[in-house]
This record gives C-alpha cells, sequence and structure tokens, in this order.
C-alpha cells in the first residue's frame, strides 16, 4: 500500500511540474509578444518623435533637451537590437542563438553600451536640471550645450571602450548565448547590479530632490516680485514654466526609470548564488521566464518615455503638434487638392 502511496505522489509531482513548465513556456510566449512588441513599437515612434521635438528651436539649445535626445537615440538600438531579437526568439521562435557566436557577441555588445549611454545621459540630464534651477551663478554656469556636448561624447567613448569585454566573454554553447565562465559571470552580475541598480538611483535621487526644491524656491521668488512689480515679470515667468515643464518631464521619467529598472539587477544577484544548469526542468523555465520579464520591464520603462512627455508638458505636444500638420497633415492636404 505504501509503495502504490509513493508511485502516485511521485507521478503526481512530475505531472505539476509539467503543468508548470507548459504553464511558464507560455508565458514567455505571451509576454514576449505582448510586451516586447509593444515596447518595440512605441519605444522606436516614441524615440524618433522624442529627437525630433526636442531638435525644434524652442528646446535645441536647452542642456538637457541634448541630454535626453542622446538618450533617445542610445534607446533606439535597444529596442532594434535588444527588445525585437529578444521578442522573435521567445515570442516567435526564432533559433537566434544558432546563428554564429560573433552576432551572440556584437547584440550584446550594442545592448550593453546602449544601456549605459542612455542611462548616464538621463542622470546627466538631472544633473543639468539641478544646476539650471540653482541660484548660484557658478553652479549654472555648468548647465550649458557645450558641456553637455562634451559628456555625451566622453560618456559615449568611455563605455564603448569599457563593454569591449562582451565582445570576448560572451558566447554560444548548448544554445545559450550568454557569458559561461562561472567567475566572470558573478562578477559581472555584481558589476550590472551596481551600475545599473545601485549607483544610477544615488545621483538621480539627490539632483531630483534638490532639482524640486530649486523650484519651490524660483516660484516663491517670483510671486514675492510679481507681488511688488505689478506684472513686469511675465516674460520670466513664461521662461520658469517652459524650464519647469523640463523638469516634470525628466522627475517622471527618472522615477519610471527607478521603478522598471531595480528589479533587473537585483534578480541578478539571485542569479549569480545559483547554477542555471543544475536547475530541474519547470525551475529552469520559470528563471527564464523571470529573467526575461524584468528585461522586459527596462524595455517597457525606456518605452513610456514619449507617453510621459506627452502627458506632462504641453509645450512637447504642442511642439509635436506643429510637426505632424507641418510634415503629414499640409502635404496630404496639398496632395489631396491638387488631385481634385
Amino acid at each position: 500500500m505504501s509503495n502504490i502511496t509513493v508511485i502516485t505522489t511521485t507521478f503526481g509531482t512530475v505531472d505539476d511540474q509539467i503543468r508548470l513548465t507548459i504553464l511558464f513556456n507560455v508565458l514567455i510566449k505571451t509576454f514576449s509578444q505582448c510586451l516586447d512588441g509593444f515596447a518595440w513599437i512605441i519605444g522606436n515612434i516614441g524615440a524618433i518623435c522624442t529627437c525630433i521635438v526636442f531638435h525644434q528651436a524652442i528646446f535645441r539649445k536647452s542642456p538637457c533637451a541634448m541630454y535626453v535626445t542622446a538618450s533617445n537615440f542610445s534607446q533606439l538600438f535597444i529596442f532594434n537590437f535588444a527588445t525585437f531579437i529578444r521578442m522573435i526568439q521567445y515570442g516567435y521562435g526564432v533559433l537566434i542563438n544558432s546563428l554564429p557566436a560573433w552576432f551572440c557577441r556584437i547584440r550584446f555588445y550594442i545592448y550593453y553600451v546602449s544601456m549605459a549611454n542612455a542611462r548616464y545621459n538621463i542622470i546627466f540630464a538631472s544633473a543639468d536640471r539641478y544646476f539650471s534651477s540653482s541660484q548660484s551663478i557658478n553652479l549654472r554656469q555648468w548647465s550649458s550645450s557645450k558641456v553637455a556636448l562634451r559628456l555625451i561624447i566622453i560618456d559615449a567613448i568611455i563605455w564603448i571602450l569599457f563593454y569591449i569585454q562582451v565582445l570576448v566573454m560572451y558566447d554560444v554553447q548548448s544554445n545559450k548565448c550568454r557569458i559561461h565562465s562561472t567567475s566572470f559571470f558573478t562578477y559581472f552580475n555584481y558589476f550590472i547590479t551596481f551600475e545599473n541598480g545601485l549607483l544610477p538611483i544615488i545621483p538621480m535621487s539627490i539632483f531630483g530632490l534638490l532639482t524640486i526644491r530649486n523650484i519651490h524656491q524660483s516660484k516663491r521668488r517670483i510671486r514675492t516680485t510679481e507681488s511688488i512689480n505689478g506684472s513686469e515679470n511675465g516674460n520670466i515667468t513664461l521662461v520658469l514654466r517652459k524650464e519647469t515643464q523640463l523638469h516634470k518631464m525628466l522627475i517622471n521619467q527618472v522615477i519610471v526609470y527607478l521603478i522598471f529598472n531595480i528589479p533587473l539587477p537585483v534578480y541578478g544577484i539571485y542569479r549569480s548564488y545559483i547554477s542555471i544548469s543544475t536547475l530541474s526542468r519547470w525551475r529552469a523555465v520559470m528563471d527564464t521566464f523571470m529573467n526575461n520579464l524584468f528585461y522586459d520591464m527596462i524595455y517597457l520603462g525606456y518605452a513610456l518615455t514619449f507617453p510621459i512627455f506627452i502627458l506632462t508638458s504641453d509645450i512637447f505636444r504642442r511642439e509635436l503638434k506643429k510637426i505632424i500638420k507641418k510634415k503629414l497633415v499640409y502635404p496630404c492636404q496639398r496632395i489631396i487638392t491638387r488631385t481634385n
């Protein structure tokens, strides 16, 4: 009787594991198709539109706009070399890892370089908002287009050189494109956890809070001045309104970044302590699902940049409408008029 019970329990456990494996495989496919598909489409459209809008005269000379443009330009590589590949690999069963090893190395190299550039340009933009809103003349001098251009170029060069190690350490084995050296894998996970998760939080949070404080002080100062001088400071208020909207756009982007980017490096710490090759089948599939989900969150966070800008800035919306009318609506109207 006891033997029958043991056999029944064993078969029940096996059936449960098979069901879990099937469930996680379905979730991986569904999430890859939906989340990655959404991030890829909205991300590409949003990044292109954001670059175009911030290239307009009203934003062009703003250092913050330069940083955001550089970040969105890097995001285009993320969406097309990471999001798209992950979508077709896990969502539509394309055998990406059957391609040559050089493709494996190149796509991860582009991914890490683009992620770092996108991330640090957001940090630079956060710092710029603090400098531009400061009452100190010396600090405001750091908010300039020359400084922005230099930082953008230096930042790109640093990460292009630093992540050359990815070209060396990544390889395809057993149809898996990843770092196969255990010691380097552990080091790299810890580094990514710090550089991607913990390090950006500190400057983003500090500069964000300091910027909010500067904005409140500026508003109080302007109200006091207006109460004394009447409406003479209307132009100052208009300029402050534009700067305030840039502050809001960036602060919201920083908040979204923190929410969507922290889970992956935290999970990376957990993965560094387990041997993935020794996991049972259903646990390995669950690990793939969790890893993919946290990557999807990063892509989704970047894809939400454009909707955030639309929702938080009427100046951004107005400039976008002007571009759409100029580039799409008016040409279509002229074509229709000529046809008629």
